[in-house]
């Protein structure tokens, strides 16, 4: 009987149960939509994240920054000498490796962060910067300068991360002519590559380090460093007057690496004269939610550091992909519940009112001999119907608007400042120190992923209007007696 009637009175009012319906659609679809671009921006802010601070990485440590002293405006100096015949050229080449941002820590500390409370894993790295210069001399001796700051900070593929400016050669008796290429390298500990400068790339050509290559002349390089120079696996990449065989081409899982060259931890040590040394602590913790006490502990045990989180790197990304995430979890969110509960409000107000027109039909019911309840049950079947279809089209909506958006894929963009103090996080690229003065910017593409949370919480919005608007309705038809059903036929 309950089934029969609800059929027949749906039927009859077709135009109010659609008008219910849509009203709660529109509600749901807005959730949808909020919830799924939401999870497309904190998807993206994740891949911001870990271009710079690494797969599987919570934190890094890295030496906390000290003012400079003395004199610190030089930057490298490289010294040439041609003593070719006046109608001969002599070409020379020499490299300058220096540890970026010059603020390195003692490797032992890599043992005495994995030993603090909480701390699952820690791997140590170093980054270096290599400028490399090629001249060419005709007589007499020639001394050029890279000048600027520091050494200029890290740059993107393809050797284009020098920083500094680039003064012109001091020649006597004599004319020259240089080129200046800057690249970065980081030592990597190749006993554990689930942290660390690789963490983020794919060896997408060869293959990477072995745990018995901690001090083998090999090399890994980015993608777009060995395009940049037509390296290949196979070849032979010479620093310093030594040779290294690539034995590997890494890409990036979500953006360009700003690391163009990684070698074992050992050889970069050697290379940049700095034994023992790491410039990044890769720290994981056993715990996400304990992160904060993490740093905490490490901050208070280990003086001279600086502890920077994902949460510290968040902070310093800007630009639209910011603008666009604040938009969304604030405005977005709160819009999505003003729309849901005015939805919710019509449809209730709706039900009420079909309520009251149908006086005559629910007085007659009840002389018949219904009792409320089994009444007040009639009116919450039916808006449940209206509300589970209501939800079936606000989920319809809803994966229309989400796959729009992803089918468009608006892109973003994230500018990446320093976090200041102690320097940035290290990251696939290594962006340990001296990364805290440089911006970088990333283009994103926006999706809007709907999980099966999200479904789940539009089909729990549908029942829970239905339910809304049934018991608003059933309350209204519960309070009608038998004598309203003949007051409405006079």
């Amino acid at each position: 009987m309950f089934g029969i009637y609800l059929k027949r009175e749906l039927g009859r009012r077709k135009k109010a149960a659609l008008v219910i319906a849509l009203g709660l659609a529109l509600g749901i679809a807005l959730v949808i939509t909020v919830n799924s671009v939401s999870a497309g921006m904190t998807q993206a802010q994740d891949k911001v994240l870990q271009s710079l601070y690494g797969l599987g990485t919570d934190m890094t440590v890295t030496k906390a920054r000290t003012a400079p002293t003395g004199n610190s405006s030089g930057g490298p100096r490289f010294e040439f000498d041609a003593s070719a015949d006046d109608d001969d050229d002599a070409e020379q080449s020499s490299d300058r490796v220096m540890t970026q941002g010059g603020q390195a820590l003692k490797a032992a500390l890599v043992t005495q962060v994995a030993g603090q409370k909480g701390v699952a894993a820690a791997v140590g790295a170093l980054t270096l910067n290599v400028t490399k210069v090629d001249g060419s001399f005709t007589q007499g001796k020639a001394q050029s300068s890279t000048g600027g700051s520091g050494n200029g900070g890290q740059g993107g593929p393809g050797g284009g991360n020098g920083g500094g400016s680039t003064a012109a050669p001091q020649v006597q008796g004599g004319g020259a002519s240089f080129d200046v290429n800057s690249y970065s390298v980081a030592g990597v500990d190749v006993t554990d590559q689930d942290l660390g400068p690789l963490a983020g790339s794919k060896i997408t050509s060869g293959v990477t380090f072995t745990s018995a290559q901690t001090n083998a002349k090999v090399a890994v390089v980015s993608k777009a460093y060995a395009k940049e120079n037509a390296y290949k696996v196979g070849s032979t990449l010479t620093i310093s007057s030594t040779k290294y065989k690539i034995i590997g081409i890494a890409t990036p899982d979500s953006s360009d690496s700003t690391t163009d060259v990684y070698l074992p931890l050992k050889q970069a040590q050697t290379l940049g004269d700095a034994a023992d040394q790491v410039t990044t602590i890769y720290v994981k913790a056993t715990d996400s939610q304990q992160i904060d006490t993490v740093k905490a502990a490490i901050q208070k045990n280990i003086s001279g550091t600086t502890v920077t989180t994902s949460a510290d790197l968040a902070e310093t990304v800007s630009g639209s992909l910011s603008t666009a995430s604040n938009l969304a979890t604030s405005v977005g969110k709160w819009l999505s519940i003003a729309v849901l509960v005015a939805a919710f409000l019509v449809a209730a107000l709706l039900t009420s009112s079909a309520v009251s027109r149908r006086v005559r039909e629910f007085g007659t019911l009840k002389a018949l001999g219904w009792p409320s309840r089994r009444v007040t049950r009639q009116v919450v079947g039916e808006s449940m119907v209206n509300g589970l279809l209501g939800g079936a089209l606000g989920i319809g909506l809803g994966l229309a608007a989400a796959y729009t958006v992803t089918a468009i894929s608006p892109k973003l963009t994230a500018e990446l400042g320093g976090t200041g103090g102690g320097g940035g996080m290290g990251g696939p690229g290594g962006g340990g120190p001296g990364r805290q003065s440089a911006s970088n910017t990333m283009e994103i593409a926006l999706s809007a992923p709907v999980s099966l949370t999200t479904i789940a919480l539009a089909v729990g919005l549908a029942v829970a209007g239905g339910l809304i608007a049934g018991a608003m309705g059933g309350w209204r038809a519960s309070r009608m007696r038998p004598a309203d059903a003949l007051r409405s036929v006079s």
